[in-house]
């Protein structure tokens, strides 16, 4: 237990790295529920955090019923991951690169914290937690399909918002899927702490 405490709070370190030097500042548009959520609000003038909650509930629950431990994981994830956002949200516009380094520094900061965390059947949460429970169901790579997700939310807020400065954000989602199906594919590579 100790082992995965001390790993989550370093992929939420990662996690929290790539969303706040390098995703935020450039107003990117992040996948899974905090992209879809963002994408409400856009449309429907939905409260942020409100959102967040009422989308991740069904994916908890889901996760609740069929698996337990993943269930208890994603929970210690969510909870430590959004701490630690906050927490080093003064990180916040400290480093000011272009955007298309920028992108892709985020996304592989994002992608080998979200990696650390499946590969120890945990998540922050929402899609992730989803892409763990397809990946025990289906054999899919947790990646690919965080991966699909995402880019679908991209390409839909492309469509709605119309701003071609969103176009990054596929790269940024392109980089943490692809991370991600790497950490997830090796069977037999353990992190030791």
């Amino acid at each position: 237990m100790v082992k995965k405490l001390i790993l989550i709070v370093i992929a939420s370190i990662l996690i929290s790295i790539g969303i706040n030097v390098f995703i935020l500042p450039l107003h990117l548009l992040n996948g899974g529920v905090f992209g879809i959520s963002l994408l409400l609000k856009y449309l429907l003038g939905f409260h942020l955090g409100l959102t967040i909650f009422c989308i991740n509930f069904p994916i908890y629950l889901l996760a609740y019923k069929f698996d337990q431990t993943y269930f208890i994981n994603g929970v210690m994830g969510l909870m430590i991951s959004s701490i630690i956002i906050d927490l080093l949200f003064p990180l916040n516009g400290i480093i000011h690169l272009p955007i298309f380094i920028s992108a892709s520094i985020g996304g592989l900061f994002i992608g080998c914290g979200v990696g650390i965390m499946l590969r120890n059947h945990t998540s922050p949460g929402g899609v992730d937690l989803l892409s763990l429970l397809m990946a025990k169901w289906y054999s899919i790579n947790p990646g690919m399909f965080i991966l699909a997700v995402d880019a679908c939310i991209i390409i839909f807020g492309l469509l709605i918002i119309k701003d071609l400065h969103l176009l990054y954000s596929l790269l940024t989602i392109t980089i943490v899927g692809i991370v991600v199906s790497i950490f997830t594919s090796f069977k037999t590579v353990e992190f030791y702490v």
